[in-house]
C-alpha cells in the first residue's frame, strides 16, 4: 500500500495540494506538461483586491517544495496510463527531454550564444526567446531549456556556449513509473481562444488584446517592461477599452460564466490609472459580478472619475484605418441605442476553458457540459481541484487544493487501515 498522492498540474492548485498533504505527511508527486511550476498564476501581474505580485506567495509555495523531501516533481511531463484503485493506483509518466541537465547554473551563456528565437509563450506571443531559454524570472526548477523544434540543424552553438557541461542535445525521453494511494485532477486552465469570436476581430485587429495579454503587458517582467504599451506601434495607451464576457455567457463560445473576468477587468483598470493618472478607462459590461469581499475593491473603481462602467454588450469591434485605433460599437442598456466610440486598446474579457478538456489524461474521468470535471462521479480516490473543477479565483482555488489535500490524507488513512486488518 502507498502513502502518496499524484497530482497531475503544477498550478497554484497542484502546488498547495502536494506541499499541504506532504506537510501532513504524505509524499507528494507533481506532474507538470510545461518547463516550470506555477501554471497561470506565475503569468499574472497582480492579484485582486489587494493588488500584491503573485511571484511572492510562489516563492512561499517554492520554497516549501524545495526543503520537504516528501515533495517531488516532473516537469515537461504527462501522465501516460494509470491503472489499480483507491490506495493502490499506478500511474505511467513520460519525462520529456529538456536538453538540460542540474548542472545548469542559469548563467545565460548558453542563450546568449544561440542564433535561432521562438515566440515566447509566456508572454503570449507578445515578445521572443531564444531557442534556449528560461521559462520566466522565477521559473521552478530555476534550470533553461531547450525548444529543440525552433532550432537550426545541425546547430550546437549552446553546448559549446556552457562552461558547464549543462547542456545535453542527445537527451532521451524517459519513463517514471508511480505508486500512489489517491490522484488530484488540477490541470487548470487555458485562456478561450478569442479569435474565435468573429464579430471582435481578436485576429485582424492588432490593438484588441485579451486579459492575459494585457497581465503581461503590465507586468514589469513583460515585453513591454511594464510600459502599457499598445501592439501595432507601440503608442501609449491613454484611453482603454475593456469587453466583458467576451465570448462568455455565449451558446456560440463559452455557455457559462467565467467567475473572475469582472474582478480582472477592474483590477486590469488600475494598471493603467496608476501609471498614467490623466489616463481614461470604459468597462463595457453585462453584469458586474463582485460578490462580497470584492464589493469594496469595485466602489474604490466606481469612485474615480477617469473610469467609466457601462452596462452593454460590445456588439462589434472595427479598426479606424488611419490611426489603428478600433472603434467598439456597443448595445446601450440604460440608456438605449447604441454607443460607438474610439479607443487606442480594447482588451476583450476573454474566459476560462478548463484544461482537462483536451489533456488527453489517461483516466476514465468524468465530465460536465461545458468540460469541467464532474467531481461528484469520479472513482473512489480520485478528486479534483482548482479551476479544473470550475472557473473560480487564485484564493477559493487554493481553499479547494486544501481540501483535496485532506481527501487525499483520508484515502491513505483508510487504505492503512485495510492493510493492517481494522
Amino acid at each position: 500500500m502507498s502513502e502518496k498522492v499524484l497530482v497531475i498540474g503544477g498550478g497554484i492548485s497542484g502546488i498547495t495540494t502536494a506541499v499541504e498533504a506532504a506537510e501532513a505527511g504524505m509524499e507528494s508527486v507533481i506532474v507538470e506538461r510545461n518547463p516550470s511550476l506555477g501554471g497561470r498564476v506565475a503569468q499574472l501581474y497582480k492579484y485582486f483586491p489587494k493588488l500584491c505580485p503573485p511571484y511572492c506567495g510562489l516563492e512561499i509555495n517554492y520554497r516549501r517544495i524545495r526543503q520537504n523531501p516528501k515533495i517531488s516533481y516532473y516537469t515537461l511531463s504527462e501522465v501516460e496510463n494509470i491503472s489499480g484503485g483507491e490506495g493502490n493506483f499506478s500511474a505511467t509518466v513520460k519525462v520529456k527531454p529538456r536538453y538540460i541537465n542540474e548542472k545548469c547554473t542559469n548563467c545565460g551563456d548558453c542563450a546568449a550564444a544561440c542564433p535561432a528565437e521562438r515566440a515566447n509563450d509566456y508572454n503570449f506571443g507578445m515578445s521572443s526567446t531564444k531557442a534556449i531559454y528560461l521559462p520566466h524570472d522565477l521559473a521552478f526548477p530555476m534550470r533553461y531549456v531547450l525548444d529543440k523544434s525552433a532550432c537550426n540543424s545541425g546547430c550546437q552553438a549552446c553546448a559549446d556556449a556552457c562552461q558547464y557541461g549543462a547542456v545535453d542535445l542527445n537527451m532521451q525521453a524517459k519513463t517514471a513509473e508511480i505508486n500512489a494511494a489517491s490522484i488530484v485532477v488540477a490541470t487548470g486552465w487555458d485562456p478561450y481562444d478569442a479569435a474565435k469570436i468573429e464579430n471582435l476581430n481578436f485576429a485582424s485587429i492588432q490593438n484588441v488584446i485579451t486579459n492575459v495579454m494585457m497581465e503581461r503587458l503590465a507586468a514589469p517582467n513583460g515585453p513591454t517592461k511594464g510600459k502599457i504599451r499598445r501592439p501595432s506601434d507601440g503608442k501609449e495607451v491613454k484611453n482603454i477599452a475593456f469587453a466583458q464576457c467576451a465570448g462568455s455567457r455565449d451558446e456560440n463560445n463559452l455557455a457559462y460564466c467565467s467567475a473572475i473576468c469582472c474582478m480582472a477587468s477592474l483590477k486590469q483598470a488600475t494598471y493603467l490609472r496608476d501609471t498614467e493618472p490623466d489616463s481614461k478607462a470604459e468597462i463595457f459590461y453585462i453584469d458586474l459580478r463582485a460578490p462580497g469581499k470584492y464589493e469594496d475593491f469595485l466602489r474604490r473603481l466606481q469612485e474615480d472619475e477617469n473610469v467609466t462602467l457601462t452596462k452593454g454588450k460590445v456588439a462589434k469591434i472595427e479598426e479606424d484605418t488611419a490611426s489603428g485605433d478600433p472603434v467598439v460599437t456597443v448595445e446601450d442598456v440604460l440608456g438605449g441605442g447604441k454607443i460607438k466610440k474610439q479607443f487606442d486598446m480594447v482588451v476583450l474579457a476573454a474566459g476560462m476553458e478548463p484544461a482537462a478538456k483536451s489533456g488527453n489524461i489517461p483516466l476514465n474521468i468524468p465530465f460536465e457540459e461545458h468540460g469541467f470535471v464532474d467531481g461528484d462521479s469520479l472513482a473512489a480516490g480520485i478528486s479534483v481541484c482548482g479551476v479544473a473543477r470550475r472557473p473560480d479565483d487564485v484564493t477559493t482555488s487554493v481553499q479547494d487544493a486544501t481540501g483535496a489535500a485532506l481527501r487525499s490524507v483520508q484515502v491513505s488513512a483508510r487504505a492503512g487501515q485495510t492493510a493492517g486488518g481494522n
